[in-house]
């Protein structure tokens, strides 16, 4: 975990220079948003080669090749908006939560029938979304009922065809910002989705409510619970070990779009810094990795207490840096207009 350096990170000074609409969006385009698509192409391909030289559950490199384009996912998840939603490619990057439990059974049926769907990528692209994707690799690779599932070689193809498509995907969403949407969101109007600067803003303030909705409601919320009845195995990739580490790598994407934002007003961006170094702080003092915890009492108060740090940061962003980037009182980031 990299919560010391993200709470120095938090906590640098604020430049005061005012910033305006346009500025904030070429900012957010060339420091926040392709390179974080960059990244996610990259570790793509560094999964996918993996998976073509060992295709084995438990092979070290390819679990390690995973859980580097896993980070890179999260850092980027909350920008659902653009290519991300373009052929529901987000979806099928990242089926969760599946309250149906869809993905192990999409995944029993491909073993079971043997199907041809795991033999090139564009067929697989028609499977199931609920088995594409890192939850559903993630079955593949740390599930041990999965994995004495059906026929090892075909468990091979699809583990490999698995890692193929998650590197198609990321690269189709770069290609498509590099090849015009970077352009559409720095330059409103004719032509773009968006008819004015505050459009484009607008957008972005989305994804950064977006993400503190839900990482606050979904990744705690889930494994929270209720007091009466928590539900630590319903956390985000538990069986990676990624659930406070996915919460931790969503707050450092987060404050790194929010400071962009707010960048515009010192007074702002030092509540809002504040505000994301508080939740840093706070996950770094949770010894939880699973959110194993929430079924016991003073475990439970500390994920909570996380929870509530990030619900204030949500409540500064919607009370003070909204109006201060002229967003509307109430917006919600999951109404989707």
């Amino acid at each position: 975990m990299r919560f010391t350096a993200l709470c120095l990170a938090l906590c640098l000074p604020v430049a005061a220079v005012a910033q305006s609409a346009s500025d904030i969006v070429q900012d957010a385009v060339r420091d926040h948003i392709l390179p974080r698509y960059t990244a996610l192409a990259a570790s793509g391909d560094a999964l996918e080669d993996a998976a073509r030289a060992d295709c084995t559950a438990t092979n070290p490199a390819l679990r390690e090749a995973y859980q580097a384009a896993f980070d890179a996912w999260v850092s980027a998840s909350h920008l659902r908006f653009g290519p991300s939603e373009t052929g529901d490619r987000a979806f099928a990057l990242a089926f969760w939560p599946d309250t149906r439990g869809l993905t192990p059974r999409s995944l029993r049926g491909l073993i079971a029938d043997a199907d041809p769907g795991v033999d090139s990528a564009s067929a697989f692209a028609d499977v199931s979304i609920a088995a594409r994707g890192f939850y559903a690799l993630e079955l593949m690779l740390y599930d041990a009922d999965m994995q004495a599932l059906g026929d090892s070689a075909y468990r091979c193809r699809l583990v490999q065809v698995m890692a193929a498509d998650i590197a198609a995907l990321s690269h189709a969403i770069l290609s498509d910002w590099q090849d015009g949407y970077a352009a559409a969101l720095q330059n409103p109007g004719q032509g773009s989705p968006y008819r004015t600067e505050d459009e484009a803003v607008q957008e972005l303030f989305k994804a950064l409510t977006y993400g503190l909705q839900f990482t606050a409601d979904t990744r705690l919320g889930r494994p929270l619970g209720s007091f009466d009845a928590p539900h630590p195995k319903r956390a985000e990739a538990w069986r990676a070990g990624r659930p406070l580490r996915n919460v931790a790598l969503s707050l450092e994407a987060l404050g790194d779009l929010a400071a962009i934002l707010a960048q515009g007003d010192p007074a702002l961006a030092e509540a809002v810094q504040a505000g994301f170094a508080s939740a840093v702080q706070d996950a770094a003092a949770l010894d939880d990795p699973l959110f194993a915890g929430v079924a016991d009492p003073q475990g439970r108060l500390r994920v909570e207490s996380l929870q509530r740090a990030i619900n204030n940061v949500r409540d500064i962003v919607q009370a003070d840096l909204g109006p201060h980037l002229g967003v509307a009182s109430g917006f919600n980031a999951m109404d989707g207009d």
